[in-house]
């Protein structure tokens, strides 16, 4: 094979693209059901959590792997790693056996975007790559189409375990035409792994997601231990910087963050990454018990993200070239803070429709952003760096949505026990996190009584509505970030 196949393989990073893509809508949606289902909505963020966990841990080390040992070989393992996941999440008996095998589908889901990122990169020019990098971003609007219509599909009528085995065909579709298709020159040479700072990453991780996962107030660790906890993954986290400014071959190279571009490129993908996720975690829930609406319905109110989403991402791979991805980015920045005053008077105005509204513009800021940190950070270095400085930045996106899940689902939950514990004697039943499964499914909802349902929907609405506060002040925040992009903006590219 003497020239790679860049149709086919596109197609094939497309495909694969799609299959993690496809993830964060299609579960999202069968969530509820899922939920009512194995029981126990005190463990609904952990679903997210796990997966995210170890998608976020592995996203620097694949990147390196991928600049030493090519992408190829390191972007099959991570879908070979992703597909059994997924094969177990679908055979799942109870929430725990489900968390644990989001675990490992979140190992492989590492290596997936990020990898695929930098194929891209490496196989298109600038020019190319600004307009390549807006098909691929396209690709999360289709996945947004098609996620919620296969999610209700699956729950509704057949089993919700096929929205994890749905990946499977396009995962081994993915690694064949990657394997057989693409041609790269690899330096055969002996580079050393940094081991130690994915432990140390992988540690400080576990031990933030869980304190914040455990903010509900109902935590078997006393607050103190818990504050130990915290205290020991901020000590984590700056020893793993320390580790990584010392060591001979970092996981993490923060001297390119020296770069004005990359430094605050990434800090506003840690930002819109905890906003993504956030909204694709607790949007449909809102919808389906808050709303009363289907699944089906649910699911839409985030494929509104498919028409302004690739719209922007077209549009943006233009504008970059023309006008600099700083103006570009904002334009993205004010799609998201829009998207976020939707949301926020949601419960005054009760209609899926402004729901979807709201999707609409969050997708059109992830699209204009998103595209343009990408291809302002490839294009700031060259090839050896290229695969690293595209996981950091995809590290950052999920590292956002780590902690936006895990820290909103904690207090979700505090919120929800310390409301139940205040209502007074109306119902027959004792209020508890558990018994919001019930507003989850239709069947389980009809059989409650006026006042149970009235209770039960106000504390959800009441917990919710404070996550959509949250939303906003992601998207000012993010806002003010993309202010300090260099004002010339206009990229400039790195040797190949």
């Amino acid at each position: 094979m003497n020239e790679t196949k860049r149709p086919l393989v596109l197609v094939a990073i497309m495909l694969a693209m799609f299959m993690a893509a496809v993830e964060a809508t299609i579960i999202a949606t069968a969530m509820p059901r899922i939920v009512a289902d194995l029981g126990g909505f005190a463990l609904f963020s952990w679903v997210f959590s796990a997966y995210l966990l170890m998608q976020v841990v592995t996203i620097p080390l694949y990147g390196k792997l991928a600049d030493i040992y090519g992408r190829k070989l390191i972007f099959s393992i991570g879908i070979i790693l992703f597909l059994i996941g997924s094969i177990l999440c679908g055979f799942s008996w109870s929430m725990e056996m489900l968390i644990l095998s989001r675990f490992i589908q979140g190992i492989g889901a590492g290596a997936v975007q990020p990898i695929a990122t930098t194929i891209v990169g490496d196989m298109y020019t600038k020019e190319e790559r600004a307009k390549i990098q807006g098909y691929l971003s396209s690709v999360w609007g289709i996945s947004a189409i098609l996620g919620p219509l296969l999610g209700a599909f699956f729950v509704e009528y057949v089993n919700w375990s096929w929205v994890f085995w749905v990946n499977v065909p396009f995962g081994i579709f993915s690694v064949l035409i990657v394997c057989l298709f693409l041609n790269e020159k690899v330096e055969q040479k002996q580079q050393r792994l940094d081991y130690g700072g994915a432990l140390l990453l992988f540690v400080t991780m576990t031990t933030m997601m869980f304190v914040f996962l455990q903010l509900d107030g109902d935590s078997f660790l006393p607050w103190m231990q818990l504050l130990f906890l915290f205290v020991c993954s901020i000590i984590g986290l700056i020893w793993f910087i320390y580790h990584e400014k010392k060591t001979i071959a970092p996981m993490v190279n923060f001297s390119l963050w020296k770069r004005k571009e990359i430094f605050y490129a990434n800090l506003a993908s840690l930002t819109t990454g905890a906003m993504l996720l956030t909204v694709s975690t607790f949007l449909p829930t809102y919808v389906q018990a808050i709303l009363e609406q289907s699944p089906l319905i649910a699911g839409l109110t985030l494929t509104a993200m498919s028409i302004g989403w690739p719209i922007s991402a077209m549009i943006a791979g233009k504008m970059i070239l023309k006008v600099g991805f700083r103006l570009t980015a904002l334009i993205g920045g004010g799609g998201l803070f829009v998207g976020s005053i939707c949301y926020l008077t949601l419960s005054s105005i009760a209609y899926p429709l402004w729901a979807a509204l709201g999707s609409f513009f969050i997708g059109v800021g992830m699209g204009f952003s998103t595209t343009t940190f990408i291809v302002s950070i490839q294009s700031a270095v060259d090839w050896k760096s290229r695969g690293e400085v595209t996981a950091m930045n995809m590290f950052m996106r999920q590292l956002g949505g780590v902690i936006g899940v895990a820290l909103f689902g904690g207090l979700l939950n505090r919120y929800l026990r310390t409301y139940f514990e205040n209502v007074d004697d109306k119902v027959a039943f004792e209020p508890t996190i558990d018994e919001v499964n019930r507003i989850l499914d239709e069947t389980e909802r009809v059989a409650l009584t006026n006042d149970e349902q009235l209770l039960l929907q106000e504390g959800l609405s009441g917990g919710l509505s404070y996550i959509f506060i949250a939303l906003l002040v992601l998207a000012i925040v993010t806002f003010l970030l993309i202010l300090q992009l260099p004002k010339d903006g206009k990229i400039k590219e790195a040797g190949n």
